[in-house]
């Protein structure tokens, strides 16, 4: 099974975070569904994550689930380009990365604002949308 990104439909920052994945993802690797699915919720289950909450970007890779910054660099490392190199901040405690993730997932709606329903891709990008 191909890697699943879930994210916050409605969120701005979130959309353009998928946005920008689609753009780098020349190998056409991921998948994404938004955390307000059907789909989030059967497939977030078995790990007891309430994917309503809509607070993390995840991503399920290899039957193993990733959150916050740990997931953001997980698929920084796959991206086409200069990208990958992000992933040596995996060597920054983890604590620290979510601290960072956590302060901006805070504010997203604040700075970035949010839509009133999920973003829906254009019928080419849709194969790559799970819902």
């Amino acid at each position: 099974m191909q890697p699943v990104i879930f994210f916050d439909g409605v969120c701005n920052l979130c959309n353009a975070a998928v946005q920008f994945t689609i753009e780098r993802d020349k190998n056409n690797l991921f998948r994404f569904a938004s955390l307000q699915s059907d789909y989030a919720t059967e497939k977030l289950a078995p790990f007891n994550i309430e994917p309503a909450k809509g607070d993390s970007f995840i991503l399920l890779e290899n039957g193993k689930i990733h959150q916050r910054s740990t997931a953001a660099l997980r698929v920084a490392k796959k991206l086409n380009g200069l990208w990958p190199l992000l992933y040596g901040f995996i060597i920054v405690p983890r604590f620290i990365r979510d601290a960072v993730y956590n302060y901006i997932a805070k504010n997203r709606y604040k700075w970035y604002g949010k839509q009133e329903s999920c973003w829906v891709p254009t019928p080419a990008l849709k194969e790559k949308f799970l819902d």
